[in-house]
């Protein structure tokens, strides 16, 4: 499971509600691959293929790390189903050997929680509310767009990442990529954003579909899960802890409001692991 020195480049292909990732340990300091070749390994056709790119990084104060970089070879502050994903893969290397342990991420420090089925819960932070923490070119604009003759409005909040939310009434109707893009090429937000779509099912239940900067439409994304579901709790739309359906798996999300944290919990399943030219 650990990369060796040299030439050949060891990894793990993992995912979370089918939110997929390569793994790899960089704990022994070697470089990130490159982005050309991160943006190979990623490539379902030509590559190995995954959403996201994640590799585990050397202690801080006592606390395993990682860092993210997205299918495109840019960097990634969070993943939810990602730092699931990490978790697990701690657990089994045996980095880490308690229920409740802490990770370093590029987003702050994520605690975990393992329970008696081996399913991890991830804590992922406060959502910010304020558009400006995204950031946004104009946090005072309208929070409308145009797609052909439709308007379309959204909301906005940070979980590390940027995410912009839609709610819909029929998901399997809407065109998540093409209006998704449109938003993520308006001009508005100079990071990028995630558009998430969600329908929701009843006071406790939504589904939900993300197009994912630097990704496209993914199976999941569990800090836009988080988002989604803090913007819908905020609103009295629906209450924690909420389920949430993907079109990869089924996540849930604890929310009390205010400045509490979002937890997320969910499958981490690992796939197989190979190695690769490094």
């Amino acid at each position: 499971m650990n990369a060796s020195a040299g030439s050949v480049l060891r990894f793990s292909k993992m995912h979370g509600a089918g939110n997929d990732f390569l793994i790899f340990d960089r704990r022994d300091g070697r470089d990130w691959p490159s982005a050309d070749t991160l943006r190979q390994l990623a490539d379902r056709h030509f590559g190995i293929g995954c959403d996201q790119i994640i590799s585990i990084e050397a202690d801080r104060d006592g606390h395993p790390g990682y860092d993210i970089r997205n299918s495109d070879g840019s960097p990634a502050a969070q993943c939810g189903n990602g730092a699931r994903c990490v978790a697990a893969w701690l657990w089994r290397d045996g980095a880490v050997d308690t229920r409740e342990f802490v990770m370093h991420s590029p987003a702050g420090l994520v605690p975990t929680t393992r329970d008696d089925d081996g399913r991890f819960e991830v804590v992922l932070g406060v959502p910010d509310f304020d558009p400006a923490s995204l950031p946004m070119v104009d946090p005072d604009a309208p929070a409308v767009f145009e797609v052909g003759d439709r308007e379309w409005t959204y909301r906005v909040c940070s979980m590390g990442n940027p995410h912009a939310l839609i709610e819909v009434e029929k998901l399997d109707a809407t065109d998540v990529t093409g209006i998704g893009s449109t938003l993520q090429h308006s001009g508005r937000f100079p990071e990028g954003v995630n558009v998430g779509f969600a329908e929701v099912l009843g006071d406790d239940h939504i589904r939900l579909v993300v197009n994912e900067r630097g990704a496209g439409v993914t199976l999941a994304c569990g800090s836009g899960a988080c988002a989604a579901a803090a913007l819908l709790i905020r609103t009295g739309r629906v209450h924690s802890p909420l389920r949430i359906d993907m079109p990869g798996g089924t996540l849930q999300v604890r929310w009390n409001g205010g400045g509490e944290p979002v937890a997320l919990a969910g499958p981490a399943t690992f796939v197989f692991e190979g190695e690769v030219p490094a």
